[in-house]
């Protein structure tokens, strides 16, 4: 077998990411050689592959559920907002420079051809590659310039599976319409539908998905059910609601819970980091945007961020920087990743990212730093609290002063991030996912909060839990989709003869 698919979506978080992993982990299972695509990403959760470029975090979790290293190959282009009009573009794992929504338009043509070359060469190595779409495939003031959606698929010949999200309502609508704002050619492509995230008996859909079907012509291929035990890895910041619970908080072990305090910050970047955090049990983790809620935490994070300076703007502007300074001030944990380190300093020097020039930091950590042309891409490794670490690291801030102790230590023997008291700051994402560094820094958090009650676990395993996330997609994939059908469409490409449904792209 060797075949390409797309998976498109009605909306953005409609389900195409999971969708995508799962039906690349069935594949995997039936011992398919199978590599994910997404042409064009936009999101600031991304990682660094082993070669060191850079991709969206939604493909390396893919890679995983087929086996594989994360490869730009997987992601050729990225695009990371740093504002509402503008964003930095990364082309097969580099920033090639920034560009606004108007001038990224004229560029396209260019980037169609490295996304065509790039998704060949896959098809070439692999029997099957499942590519996901960006947003919404209807977007028809983009349409002429799409390479992610319709777009591709035209230009490559792939089928087109249409994913919804039942669960914030509308599904039907949302398919029906989907199809019928597409022109004639690219509805020739769409074969079929996915319900997603659905509540309750798929009996009491039937009627609808009758009726779909006799509107369009295409079937629903399946209905997925809602299970609450996937929420790893969001594909972006916007599946995180404002000042709410990360994950399903797992009974305490002991008498007390720790409370943590992630500031979702206007630009954040791989928010993800802290759900290693809520994979531990007794622990819970919140995103907060406003001061009341870090009066009762017991460790604030501060995460990363696309634009470090404008958002320790809107720190102060919030006063969530007093409140964060008042919080190490009774000597509570303050931890800053990547932005939220450079945040924490005494000072920034940028004239890149933000052009802002020199600026005060937080003044929590005695570190200045100063923003380079050259992103810093590597995957080091190194101990901190006296086990073995890794991470990776993505930023233009270097720090160019200190006179604190690092957080790690590097196999020279120098040091990276920095700790003064119970603040501690790093350069690095992916740094809590290690069992052990993750489990030293919550028994250091229960003892400078007081929580003498909490009892950390020594069982939990990111790695199995992911990788537990990664096999119950592959289960719900081959248990209720027709994967007979996602194997025809595979092997032979769109259904023919699917009819046209008016009234067509404008």
């Amino acid at each position: 077998m060797v075949g390409a698919l797309l998976v498109a979506g009605t909306t953005s978080d409609a389900g195409k990411s999971v969708l995508v992993a799962g039906l690349c982990r069935w594949l995997a299972r039936r011992g398919v050689r199978v590599a994910p695509f997404k042409a064009q990403n936009m999101s600031n959760n991304s990682m660094v592959t082993p070669d060191g470029g850079e991709i969206g975090r939604a493909q390396a979790v893919q890679a995983a559920a087929c086996g594989l290293e994360p490869s730009v190959r997987f992601n050729p282009v990225l695009l990371k907002p740093g504002s509402d009009r503008s964003s930095q573009v990364v082309v097969l794992g580099r920033p090639v420079g920034v560009a606004s929504a108007v001038s990224y338009r004229e560029r396209k043509a260019e980037l169609m051809t490295t996304v065509l070359d790039t998704l060949a060469g896959l098809r070439a190595d692999y029997e099957a590659v499942v590519c996901e779409g960006a947003g919404s495939p209807t977007e028809i003031n983009l349409r002429a310039t799409d390479i992610a959606n319709m777009g591709l698929a035209r230009a490559a010949g792939l089928p087109v599976l249409v994913v919804g999200d039942i669960d914030r309502g509308g599904v039907f609508a949302h398919l029906f319409g989907t199809l019928a704002l597409l022109d004639a050619a690219d509805q020739a492509l769409v074969s079929g539908f996915v319900v997603n995230k659905f509540r309750g008996d798929p009996a009491l859909l039937d009627p609808g998905l009758v009726q779909l079907r006799g509107l369009t012509g295409r079937p629903v291929l399946g209905v997925l059910p809602w299970r609450e035990e996937l929420w790893l890895d969001a594909e972006d910041s916007l599946s995180y609601t404002a000042d709410g619970v990360v994950g399903r908080p797992a009974p305490a072990l002991g008498s007390q819970w720790l409370r943590v305090a992630v500031v979702r910050l206007p630009r954040i970047s791989n928010a993800t980091d802290v759900e290693a955090l809520a994979c531990e049990p007794g622990v819970s983790v919140r995103f907060v945007t406003e001061p009341s809620r870090l009066a009762d935490a017991d460790l604030v994070v501060l995460p990363g961020s696309k634009s470090t300076v404008a958002d320790l703007a809107w720190l102060r502007s919030t006063g969530l920087a007093d409140a964060v300074a008042a919080h190490a001030a009774k000597g509570l944990p303050v931890l800053g990743i990547c932005g939220g380190f450079q945040m924490l300093g005494a000072r920034i020097e940028d004239r890149v990212e933000s052009g802002a020039g020199v600026v005060d930091g937080l003044g929590l950590l005695d570190v200045d730093f100063e923003f380079a042309e050259e992103k810093t891409l590597t995957r080091p490794t190194g101990t901190a609290f006296g086990v073995p670490a890794t991470g990776y690291e993505i930023h233009h801030g270097r720090v160019v002063r200190t006179t604190l102790p690092g957080l790690l230590t590097l196999p020279d023997g120098t040091g990276e991030g920095a700790v003064s008291g119970a603040v501690l700051g790093t350069h690095w994402h992916g740094l809590l996912e290690d069992d052990g560094v993750r489990r030293a820094l919550l028994r250091r958090v229960a003892a400078w909060s007081g929580r003498d009650g909490f009892l950390g676990a020594d069982d939990v395993s990111f790695t199995a839990a992911r990788a537990a996330q990664l096999d119950l997609l592959g289960d719900l994939v081959a248990e209720h989709l027709d994967t007979d059908a996602v194997l025809r469409l595979l092997d032979r490409g769109a259904t023919p003869g699917l009819p046209f449904v008016p009234p067509g792209a404008p």
